[in-house]
């Protein structure tokens, strides 16, 4: 399965988060109903828009899509096939940490095939920071989910708890990768993204 450049996965504590069950478990299904919405969603950009909007984050929902540096990673066979490509046919490759208004909340690499997108969207994609999700949006395209999964867990309650400080999380929190195709059926993109801990830049909310 492609994958992205391994993030920094050390652990970085929450303030405003206390690393006790209730918080642990209310952070957990906080980001379980999230992992869901992007599941039933087409486009993870517009459900990560209302997550900023409902928590806070920011007063628009605006996301804006900074590239990451990089070599393009090989897409295996089986994803090629996919999308329906031959081996040899070239895609591109767009490599991005999606922010809202300062807050890192996921890195994003799309493989895509630029010769079923219109020249505009591709022109878009070329000179701006325009999440992928956005410019794509006019296509009216589906999403088939090819894996979900959460990839932090609360952890149980230990028998002599030690004191409580702040809520330690890695810096990916849910692992998504899916197919993107036009309203005619017509696949154009593989995404994979990995949602960070800046999902959670907010007080949690009271009991």
């Amino acid at each position: 399965m492609a994958a992205l450049p391994p993030a920094n996965a050390a652990d970085q504590p929450f303030v405003a988060w206390s690393d006790d069950a209730s918080h642990r478990h209310t952070a957990f299904a906080l980001l379980d109903g999230l992992r869901h919405a992007l599941v039933a969603e087409p486009s993870a950009t517009l459900t990560l828009g209302h997550w900023c909007m409902a928590h806070g984050l920011s007063a628009d929902g605006r996301l804006v899509a900074d590239r990451l540096p990089g070599p393009q990673p090989a897409l295996e066979p089986a994803l090629r096939a996919l999308l329906r490509v031959a081996p040899s046919q070239a895609l591109r490759y767009r490599h991005v940490r999606l922010n809202c208004n300062g807050h890192a909340l996921s890195e994003a690499g799309n493989w895509y095939v630029a010769e079923r997108l219109t020249p505009a969207m591709n022109r878009t994609l070329d000179t701006t920071d325009t999440p992928f999700g956005r410019v794509v949006l006019p296509l009216g395209f589906t999403r088939t989910t090819l894996s979900s999964r959460m990839s932090w867990s609360p952890g149980g309650t230990p028998a002599r708890a030690p004191p409580i400080g702040p809520l330690r999380l890695p810096a990916t929190l849910i692992e998504n990768r899916a197919l993107l195709a036009r309203r005619d059926g017509v696949p154009f993109a593989i995404v994979v993204e990995n949602y960070q801990r800046g999902l959670l830049d907010f007080r949690p909310p009271l009991p």
